[in-house]
């Protein structure tokens, strides 16, 4: 197994052995799946025995306490889980937090004109504070938030641990567990981890707690959260990780997709060009992009699939699934017990499924009018869109929200400036690597420098406006955050305590 870019020696081990394999890491066994259908044929049509973990030591019990909703085993308490968070994030849900996320975009827009060399931790910004509005009924106004900088940090820090080779070897040799923390570090990291983790999530959530019970809550998840934890008796310490890990989802993963779209957008002005033209057909130069204009932009659509297609966040499928019970498969015996992986990187960049597949060509979905959660249900597992949010029961319950808030991104950006390398001292180009990704089971671009200019005066100036009217009209003057509850929200969505 190598230390980094894993992702590359599983597609090449695909290459070789085809799209069902299995690897033997200590005393468990990995089976890998490296194909459309196969995905589609076990993880999807065979859920029921599908949708289990393994035991992960070192991301379950010492970075999560056995709470996190990620890492969760299958049963009752995952399945409760796994209800409220629909609650949240199903279709009908994810239409009545637009008023959330067009604010955030706003600001994110502003903030380019202001800041372009920041323009990462624009983005995070965006993700982030959208997140704690829809999860906590709060936004966050800054990116010098030392809150959220200490989640983005430790998500990140916690993806890097559980995909090291120490994780591995006291996952699968469970009698190293006994050796002390001064012979395996990792040990030791991920306990700290935790209880810097821990104390960020129950802050999180005893505020937002207190502030439902007080009538000062917007509409958020924590208020159906807080409503589940008064009839079902659920500790705070599971109802902070509950909320916790839709931040961190949240945060983390629609920033990624949004950073490697500026990457595509550098590295292929002719796509840029051409979802521009289509833009300003559509919309003109006098107003953003909305929600209602995406029926009208195929290959702005195409632009989102294509970025999480092409820059997949979850590379190796986040966490394997992991089979109950005995089964077979071309032939093959599945163990009961066995991870099963979804090789996300290799599907994706499948030459026949998506010819040339490093290259970013939204065009190859201009025919392909299902948003994600009808692509990742078709029974022709090769119309699906792309992978990313992977399969089966365990499917990301935030992709409505997602594509949503990429949607408006994607195109409220492209509408409103210019991408272009950065020049550097000599002054020459510089050209970023598309290849070059950060370590750990969720991942981005490298870090890369960009230019990144607005296509006019006149935008520059409907982007300003826009802001400040928002700003001046909803936030409050000093806290930063809604004056009362967004119109076109409720509480009824949300249940009553």
């Amino acid at each position: 197994m190598p230390k980094r870019d894993a992702h590359l020696q599983f597609q090449k081990w695909a290459q070789e052995y085809g799209p069902v394999y299995s690897l033997i890491l200590g005393t468990k066994t990995l089976i890998v799946l490296s194909s459309d259908v196969a995905v589609k044929d076990l993880l999807d049509k065979r859920s029921a025995i599908y949708s289990a973990r393994q035991d992960m030591y070192i991301g379950m019990t010492l970075c999560s306490d056995n709470l996190r909703f990620l890492m969760m085993d299958y049963g009752p308490r995952w399945r409760m889980v796994r209800k409220l968070v629909h609650a949240l994030l199903n279709v009908e849900a994810a239409r009545s937090y637009v008023p959330y996320q067009v604010l955030e975009n706003k600001q994110m827009l502003f903030q380019m004109l202001e800041q372009p060399d920041q323009f990462l931790q624009n983005i995070r910004r965006y993700s982030n504070a959208l997140t704690t509005s829809m999860v906590f009924g709060w936004r966050t106004a800054t990116y010098d938030d030392p809150k959220m900088i200490q989640l983005f940090e430790g998500f990140g820090e916690f993806a890097k641990i559980n995909q090291t080779g120490t994780a591995a070897l006291i996952d699968f040799y469970p009698p190293l567990r006994w050796l002390p923390d001064w012979v395996l570090t990792t040990q030791r990291k991920a306990r700290e981890l935790h209880k810097q983790e821990r104390a960020l999530y129950v802050g999180h959530w005893l505020n937002a707690k207190n502030a439902v019970r007080d009538g000062t809550a917007q509409p958020c998840f924590c208020y159906d959260l807080a409503k589940s934890q008064k009839d079902q008796g659920f500790s705070d310490a599971q109802a902070a990780y509950v909320s916790g890990t839709l931040l961190e989802a949240g945060s983390d993963t629609t920033s990624s997709t949004l950073y490697g779209f500026v990457q595509a957008m550098v590295l292929f002005p002719e796509v840029q060009k051409q979802a521009q033209a289509e833009i300003d057909r559509v919309v003109g130069s006098k107003r953003l992009p909305t929600m209602e204009d995406e029926p009208q932009l195929q290959y702005v659509r195409g632009c989102v699939k294509e970025s999480l297609r092409w820059m997949p966040t979850t590379i190796l499928g986040a966490v394997p699934h992991a089979v109950t019970k005995d089964d077979e498969y071309m032939g093959y015996h599945i163990p009961a017990g066995a991870g099963v992986l979804n090789n996300v990187w290799t599907i994706n960049m499948d030459p026949v499924q998506y010819p040339e597949p490093r290259e970013f060509n939204p065009a190859r979905y201009k025919d392909d009018l299902q948003n994600a959660a009808e692509a990742a249900s078709n029974s022709d597992a090769h119309k699906r869109d792309h992978f990313t949010f992977g399969a089966g029961r365990r499917i990301c319950p935030g992709m409505h929200v997602a594509e949503r808030s990429l949607f408006l991104g994607i195109s409220r950006l492209l509408w409103g400036f210019e991408f272009s390398p950065a020049i550097g001292a000599d002054r020459k180009p510089i050209i970023p690597d598309a290849n070059k990704l950060t370590q750990g089971f969720v991942c981005m671009p490298e870090e890369f420098p960009a230019t990144i200019t607005p296509r006019s005066k006149e935008r520059a100036a409907v982007i300003t406006t826009e802001w400040k009217e928002a700003e001046e009209a909803l936030l409050d003057p000093v806290s930063k955050q809604w004056k009362q509850v967004p119109e076109g929200m409720s509480f009824s969505a949300h249940g009553k305590l």
